[in-house]
């Protein structure tokens, strides 16, 4: 009964969705506020709807009602509980609800919050976010619908993927989809910009603290990502440029240049079609992603929620949410033209736009490298891979330039800056930069990509430091305290400029990390018989047992590893190659010992069926923790740019009259 409660409740939201934008629209022709009120109750009362659908789902995992084929597919009576929560999100329909649910909680919370304070655009933010909720919700219910039945009930389900039942996978895809539908509340504030002809900084400064949250959540979800696989999988990497990574990369990617390009539209009254088309691009790739992975199309160890029959639905949604979009962008783009000019290529909004460049040439990099060996299948020629060697030679040396401009960028004056200035700021971190790269190229470092990056992050180091020095003196000396206190006057005064600063420090945490756990990297792959040793660098492993172990819902067996190190015994690991019963699934868990914020790795991808013997993968990854030491210090950054108190606070504007605000009388209403 519970799910029959939890369908009937999502439908009703279905239906709301088309009163979300049937009454904006309605309000917009007659300019009665009163059809925009009705709007924004649709807008709550489908996050309720919806809400309930998602509780029914739990009950039904909680209660093991199999008779719901998508509980069945995704669930177990040995399940852990803990896992059979995280069974929502582990195939199509159910991630499909979550992405809904998440994208009716921004829905309403953007209506709740800006419903004072941005009257004329609240009817067009409505339209807008319940076109994309009704999209999802058609595609839920007509074509991916978790709440259908099955008769004869089975006695038990099928499990979820044993590759799932992991706790970081429990929190990966929530975090995700909390950055994928966190574009959409920009974007949907971009498009009322667009249709309601309020075309300035406002709708910007708006959604600058959106943006960040949607950029954070994605980040922590990639991060998290890439902790998951380089533990689970057992091939000793983070980021192997899967294809399903890059669909969440790549809007990451230009999230990030709008991040930085909208503080130039602010600042300068720059870059204002430029700043609508990131945004719009940002969100798009975010329906692309989600149309790569939910369709079926691509090869992948994430591909665990495909089902190519939806594909043709997504597809088709994701072009009409381009057409909309891009298409209204170009209509609109002749009454965006800025009349401020930019004065000088030695300036910060021609860092900016360099930033901006190398942002999207990243971009393509990942997008052609994704898509294809996909194209080349559908035109029926050759397969082809695209693997690490391609981004490595195209997406590195982008990446340095990006970083060198994390130095560079936020410390140049605006609108135009000297030669004497220039040479001033960029001297010092020039010489340390120099220096650092000869240091360690002494201390045996030799790989040229090695040598630049550590060169490149030596130099940016520098040039924040300076200014740390600078800001923190500068406010010491005015408020006579110390350089401390100077730094926290310096935050206080402009929060977004500092937290930018942590962030950039973190990049350059994570840069190290890249360079020395990939570069470095030292492997060794063998067959092993209890009792005998291999040596890696430093280190001797010991084979000392291989053995059968066996968990709730799965067997295999573990070996036992002694670790020395200078003839010393510095810890045991036991790596396992486990077998899920229910499943059929062979999974291998890896052994991880952390050393110096590097990491000493063991796996078995093999055993004998005898268990004499096993196929043994030795990693020492050094500093490797640095990778997400540095996406934390990032997560810091953004989060306290998320909470930051600004120094002025915009007035709420409201009509007490019930009447929508005139809208500029040179664009078109969207219901014309």
């Amino acid at each position: 009964m519970m799910i029959e409660i939890g369908h009937f409740a999502v439908v009703t939201a279905l239906v709301l969705s088309f009163v979300g934008i049937v009454t904006p629209l309605i309000g917009l022709k007659t300019r009665d506020a009163t059809w925009v009120v009705v709007g924004r109750r649709a807008m709550i009362s489908m996050f309720v709807l919806i809400t309930i659908g998602m509780a029914a789902m739990f009950y039904g995992y909680l209660t093991e009602d199999y008779s719901v084929k998508y509980i069945y597919a995704t669930s177990n009576s040995k399940l852990p509980i803990f896992y059979k929560i995280a069974g929502l999100w582990g195939g199509h329909e159910g991630s499909l609800l979550l992405w809904a649910w998440i994208l009716a909680l921004y829905s309403m919370l953007a209506t709740l919050i800006h419903w004072k304070s941005q009257p004329v655009v609240m009817p067009y933010l409505i339209l807008i976010e319940s076109i994309v909720l009704c999209g999802f919700l058609l595609l839920i219910l007509f074509l991916s619908n978790p709440f259908e039945r099955i008769f004869p009930v089975p006695a038990d389900g099928k499990d979820l993927n044993p590759l799932l039942q992991d706790p970081a996978m429990v929190v990966h895809p929530p975090l995700l989809y909390l950055g994928y539908v966190g574009l959409s509340v920009p974007f949907s504030f971009a498009m009322a910009a667009l249709f309601s002809g309020r075309l300035g900084e406002e709708w910007v400064k708006a959604t600058q603290r959106w943006t960040v949250f949607a950029w954070l959540c994605l980040s922590c979800g990639i991060l998290m990502g890439g902790y998951w696989a380089y533990y689970e999988l057992g091939w000793g990497g983070y980021w192997g440029w899967d294809p399903v990574e890059n669909a969440a990369f790549m809007p990451w990617l230009v999230a990030t240049a709008f991040l930085h390009s909208t503080m130039v539209q602010e600042k300068r009254k720059m870059f204002k079609v430029w700043n609508l088309f990131l945004i719009i691009l940002a969100f798009s790739l975010s329906l692309i992603g989600t149309f790569l992975v939910r369709s079926g199309i691509l090869s992948s160890v994430h591909s665990f929620a495909a089902d190519p029959g939806r594909g043709v639905f997504i597809l088709g949604f994701v072009i009409f949410m381009l057409m909309l979009s891009f298409g209204t962008l170009m209509i609109r783009s002749a009454k965006l033209k800025s009349t401020v000019r930019m004065e000088s290529m030695v300036s910060r909004e021609s860092a900016f736009l360099f930033n901006n460049l190398f942002f999207l040439v990243a971009l393509a990099t990942v997008f052609v490298g994704t898509l294809y060996p996909l194209l080349m299948e559908v035109m029926e020629l050759q397969k082809v891979s695209v693997g690490a060697p391609y981004y490595n030679a195209v997406f590195m040396p982008v990446a340095l330039g990006l970083v060198f401009l994390m130095g560079v960028g936020p410390y140049i004056p605006w609108r135009k800056s000297k030669p004497e200035n220039m040479k001033k700021l960029l001297t010092v971190p020039l010489l340390v930069a120099l220096t650092s790269t000869i240091l360690f190229f002494i201390l045996g470092v030799r790989k040229p990509y090695a040598l630049a990056g550590l060169a490149v992050v030596f130099f940016v180091l520098t040039a924040i430091v300076i200014d740390f020095n600078k800001v923190s003196t500068f406010f010491a000396k005015r408020e006579k305290v110390n350089k401390a206190q100077g730094f926290v006057s310096a935050f206080k005064g402009n929060p977004r400029r500092i937290t930018g600063i942590i962030i950039h420090l973190g990049v350059l945490v994570m840069v190290v990390g890249i360079i020395f756990s990939s570069m470095y990297q030292a492997e060794k792959i063998l067959i092993m018989k209890p009792g005998e040793e291999v040596n890696i660098k430093s280190f001797r492993f010991r084979m000392a047992n291989l053995y059968g172990v066996k968990g709730v819902n799965w067997g295999g067996q573990e070996a036992l590893f002694d670790v020395y190190q200078d003839g010393k015994i510095i810890t045991q690991m036991r790596p396992q190659k486990r077998f899920y019963t229910v499943s059929q699934t062979p999974t291998t868990e890896t052994a991880i010992y952390q050393l110096r914020m590097g990491h000493l790795f063991v796996t078995i991808p093999e055993v004998a069926p005898d268990g004499t013997w096993a196929r043994v993968r030795i990693l020492h990854n050094p500093l490797v923790l640095w990778v997400w030491y540095g996406g934390g210090i990032m997560a810091i950054g953004a989060f306290m740019n998320i909470f930051r108190r600004d120094r002025r606070r915009s007035v709420p504007v409201a009509d007490s009259k019930g009447v929508i605000p005139e809208v500029s009388p040179n664009v078109a209403q969207p219901t014309r």
